[in-house]
């Protein structure tokens, strides 16, 4: 699929979305990019060390966060989005699910627009990715974590995302779907999330998993959102092996390289044979 000015093969690959939050809240990092030259040097930072998306975020979406009004997320996204894409040759996602949000991030240059509610929160959404021809990523969410059968309502959700997009003209290759762990989810759920992620193969498009520093892995290791490294470099691990085609992460360097290790060990994208 085609993002930006890149393809990237979702079959036999495993890319890196780079985090990079100019939020002064988000649960690990809150406050530490805000600064465009400081998000600059991050950006950069996150490129030489082998991210192939920069996923750009002005709300934090941790549980229990403050809603923000669309004027204030334009302020924080727009310029940084705009300083990146102008600095840097690399795709650009924007972490919104606000139309206003999302079409200021696109005008400012974005290339993908990473939706937590699956398009699900604004209908002018769907229209606005599929008349831009920006791809998509729609992951599952729900206010509350009920479900008469888990993984079945799950992947019943996810689809009416999918047919969301299509409906409003949103190409097929332009989409990517995300479990959504850690929203909508219990601690058990999330772990049954990622243990069966490759459940959602059977929806036909390129999967996303995003467990970087969440609190399954800090529930699960007792640890604090900045020692969460090795945990979700499992995860990692696993996206590669039941072939994810993107992880979203705070490490780039780390998650690369466990990446490259196991691809290698899978045949999957490796170098030689």
């Amino acid at each position: 699929m085609r993002i930006g000015n890149r393809i990237f093969d979702t079959t036999d690959k495993t890319y890196i979305m780079g985090i990079l939050n100019v939020t002064p809240d988000s649960f690990s990092d809150g406050g530490k990019w805000t600064d465009r030259e400081a998000a600059l040097r991050h950006a950069e930072q996150m490129l030489a060390e082998g991210a192939d998306i920069v996923d750009i975020g002005g709300e934090s979406t941790r549980p229990g966060h403050q809603q923000i009004s669309e004027e204030e997320e334009i302020e924080r996204t727009a310029p940084i989005i705009e300083a990146v894409k102008k600095r840097l040759d690399v795709p650009v996602s924007v972490d919104t699910y606000k139309y206003q949000v999302a079409k200021a991030a696109l005008e400012a240059g974005a290339d993908l627009v990473n939706d937590i509610w699956g398009l699900k929160y604004d209908p002018r959404m769907a229209g606005l990715i599929a008349e831009t021809g920006a791809a998509c990523c729609l992951m599952h969410n729900k206010e509350k974590a009920e479900y008469e059968n888990f993984y079945d309502d799950m992947l019943r959700e996810t689809a009416e995302c999918v047919e969301l997009a299509r409906a409003a003209g949103i190409a097929e290759d332009k989409i990517i779907l995300d479990p959504g762990v850690g929203f909508g989810k219990t601690y058990e759920m999330n772990l049954e999330t990622i243990r069966c992620m490759e459940r959602f193969h059977s929806l036909g498009y390129p999967m996303l998993l995003g467990t970087s520093r969440k609190s399954v892995i800090g529930l699960t290791l007792d640890l604090p959102a900045d020692q969460r490294e090795e945990g979700t470099l499992v995860t990692t691990v696993m996206a590669v092996m039941k072939k994810y085609a993107f992880v979203r992460v705070h490490d780039v360097k780390a998650n690369r390289r466990a990446i490259q290790m196991t691809e290698a060990i899978m045949h999957r994208g490796a170098k030689g044979d």
